[in-house]
């Protein structure tokens, strides 16, 4: 096997990078009841930090191997699963206000939604660089609540999940204007090109009919028609015979 890692088209599915994406999809329901059972233990943050983590490493192999459909679909989904959980359950044991978690979750649904209308529409939307700080305050948000020695510090809490819920607005208001722009763009959104037609051939030119060829002219009779040789003339009449002179005696 050559050492180069193998690439992956577009449509592909069964690729590591999927594979782990789907493995932090299905642990983030026992990070969510860690938190709700165990609460702030450094079990409860050794298995945020893995599931965390998991996220940078899965986006260095869709890098490396080549990113998919599948993929652009599943890495949100699961973040997504990992953080709103992860802010119900601390809401829910009232470590965190609802007022913010409730912002949050309205800003992330709602802009998965947008997403997909805007990608039916051929319309590709890159992440600004403050969605990815806002991904990165979101988990820090979390991190105070279930890190040992800052699980009383609720003014920290309260600070950063603010700042959570400011970033995570103004991202969001930023993609959308970053999607009016697209949609309004006068090349239009980015469409898959459609196959050009193949040029019919051209019909052959049918063969030109071939020229009769012009009859023989029959030969004239020597002499002419209607001649004394032609068939059926009546015969000449004979020359008299002229009497023979007597030789002189």
């Amino acid at each position: 096997m050559s050492g180069t890692a193998p690439a992956y088209g577009p449509s592909a599915l069964a690729t590591p990078a999927n594979a782990l994406t789907a493995a932090r999809l299905l642990a983030a329901p026992v990070f969510i009841g860690l938190i709700l059972g165990e609460g702030a233990t450094w079990l409860t943050v050794a298995v945020g930090v893995a599931v965390a983590g998991s996220d940078g490493v899965d986006g260095w192999l869709a890098r490396r191997q080549g990113t998919t459909r599948s993929g652009a679909f599943l890495d949100p989904l699961a973040d997504k699963a990992v953080v709103l959980g992860a802010f119900f359950a601390l809401a829910a044991q009232g470590h965190l206000p609802w007022a913010p978690v409730a912002v949050i979750a309205a800003r992330e649904l709602g802009m998965s939604a947008y997403r997909s209308w805007a990608g039916r529409r051929g319309v590709s939307i890159p992440a600004r660089r403050s969605a990815k700080v806002k991904t990165v305050v979101q988990e820090l948000a979390i991190a105070t609540c279930l890190v040992p020695p800052l699980a009383d510090q609720h003014d920290l809490q309260l600070a950063v999940v603010w700042a959570a819920t400011a970033l995570t607005v103004t991202s969001g208001a930023q993609y959308l204007w970053d999607g009016r722009r697209a949609l309004r763009s006068p090349a239009g959104p980015t469409l898959p090109a459609a196959a050009t037609p193949l040029t019919p051939a051209t019909p052959l030119t049918p063969a030109t009919p071939l020229t009769p060829a012009t009859p023989l002219t029959p030969a004239t009779p020597p002499n002419g028609p209607g001649g004394p040789d032609a068939p059926g003339a009546p015969d000449a009449p004979a020359a008299p015979d002229t009497p023979a002179r007597p030789s002189p005696a």
